[in-house]
C-alpha cells in the first residue's frame, strides 16, 4: 500500500493550509466565536472553489474524491478554520446524487448558498434538532418521515451556545412549519439509504478534522515545552513530557491513516464502509482529545486561560464529535453494525 500523497494532494494541503493561515489563525477563531463561521474566509473558500470541489464535473464541480476532502478536512482542522466546511461538501455531494434542481445544485456548487445536512431526522413536528452549521446554511436537507427533502430558506445566523462555538442551530423542515422552499429528494429506503450515505461522509470528514484538531494541539504542545522553562531547563527536557508528546504523535498517526482509508472506502463503495467511517470518527476523537488534554496540563494553568490557543483546540476536540449523538450510543451502534443487535445475557443452569 502505498500511503505517499500524490503531488496534486500536498497541493490541496498547501493551498487550504495557506488560506486560513493569511486569514488570521487563532485570533481569527476567537473574533468569530459567537457564530462559529468567518464569512470572508468562507468567501476565501468560494473563491478557490472548495464549495463544489468534492462535487462531479458534470455537476459542475471539481470531481475531487472524497479522500481529497478529507486531506482538505484535515488542514482545516489543525488551524480550527471557521468555515463549514465539511457540512457544504457532504450535502453539495448529496444533492447531486438525489437529483436535486439544476439551479439548487447550481447555486451550491458555486457557494453562493450555504448547504447542510440535518444528521438526526427530524421530529414529528417537522423540526431538525441541532443541524450542523444550520446557523448559516441557506439549505438544509434532512430526513423529514419516510422523505427525503432540501429546505431552501434564510438561515437563523444565531447559533445554540455550545462548548466548541459551532455554528449549530434547530432548523424547520417539514410541511406547514414555514419552512421556505421544500424540494422532496428522495422517499421510503431510497431515502434513508441516501442519507446514511451523507451521515457516513460527514463521520469520514468530521474524522479528517478531529485529526487536524489533534496535530495542531501537538504543534502547539510542542512549541510551548521547548519555551517553558523549570529548574533552568526546557520543561521538554523531561522524558516524561517527550514520552507522552510521542505517544501522542504515535496514535494521532493512527488516527490520521484511519480517517483516510474510510474516505477511500466510501469513494470505492466498499462494503465495510460504514463500519470504518464510524471507527475513525470514534478513534480519532478519542485521540484528539487525548493530544489536547495532554498539551492543556503541560501548560499547567495557563491552559485554561483564554489567552492561550490550547483552549480552543481542547473545546473543539471535546465538541465536535458530539454534534452527532454522545459517543457512547455511536460506540453501541457500531458494535451491533459489527457484531449484530446485543442481547441480554443469559444465566447458565
Amino acid at each position: 500500500m502505498d500511503l505517499e500523497l500524490s503531488v496534486e494532494q500536498r497541493e490541496i494541503v498547501e493551498l487550504f493550509t495557506t488560506v486560513v493561515a493569511r486569514a488570521g489563525g487563532a485570533a481569527n477563531v476567537r473574533e468569530h466565536e459567537e457564530l462559529g463561521v468567518d464569512p470572508a474566509l468562507w468567501e476565501q473558500m468560494v473563491a478557490i472553489g472548495a464549495p463544489g470541489m468534492g462535487v462531479p464535473a458534470d455537476a459542475g464541480g471539481g470531481d475531487s474524491a472524497l479522500l481529497d476532502l478529507a486531506l482538505a478536512t484535515e488542514a482545516l482542522g489543525a488551524q480550527l478554520a471557521p468555515v463549514p466546511f465539511v457540512e457544504h461538501s457532504v450535502s453539495a455531494r448529496l444533492l447531486v446524487r438525489a437529483g436535486a434542481p439544476d439551479a439548487l445544485v447550481g447555486e451550491v456548487v458555486e457557494g453562493t448558498v450555504t448547504a447542510t445536512v440535518a444528521l438526526r431526522p427530524a421530529d414529528g413536528a417537522g423540526r431538525a434538532s441541532l443541524v450542523p452549521a444550520g446557523a448559516v446554511a441557506g439549505c438544509v436537507v434532512a430526513l423529514d418521515g419516510d422523505e427525503l427533502v432540501a429546505v431552501v430558506t434564510d438561515p437563523p445566523m444565531t447559533a445554540v451556545p455550545n462548548l466548541a462555538s459551532a455554528p449549530l442551530a434547530d432548523r424547520a423542515v417539514g410541511t406547514g412549519t414555514g419552512a421556505g422552499t421544500r424540494h422532496v429528494l428522495a422517499q421510503g429506503p431510497d431515502a434513508v439509504a441516501a442519507h446514511e450515505q451523507a451521515a457516513d461522509e460527514w463521520r469520514a470528514l468530521t474524522a479528517a478534522a478531529l485529526v487536524g484538531v489533534g496535530v495542531g494541539a501537538l504543534a502547539i504542545g510542542t512549541a510551548y515545552v521547548t519555551e517553558r522553562e523549570q529548574f533552568g531547563v526546557p520543561i521538554g527536557s523531561f522524558q516524561s513530557i517527550q514520552h507522552a508528546l510521542a505517544d501522542v504523535s504515535v496514535v494521532l498517526d493512527g488516527a490520521q491513516l484511519l480517517a483516510r482509508k474510510a474516505a477511500w472506502a466510501l469513494d470505492e463503495q466498499r462494503d465495510d464502509a460504514s463500519t470504518l467511517a464510524a471507527s475513525a470518527l470514534l478513534f480519532a476523537a478519542e485521540q484528539a482529545q487525548r493530544a489536547t488534554e495532554r498539551v492543556l496540563h503541560f501548560h499547567g494553568g495557563y491552559g485554561f486561560m483564554q489567552e492561550y490557543d490550547i483552549q480552543l483546540f481542547y473545546r473543539r476536540a471535546k465538541g465536535w464529535p458530539l454534534v452527532l449523538d454522545a459517543p457512547g450510543r455511536e460506540y453501541a451502534r457500531l458494535a451491533a453494525r459489527r457484531y449484530g443487535p446485543l442481547r441480554a445475557p443469559t444465566l447458565a443452569g
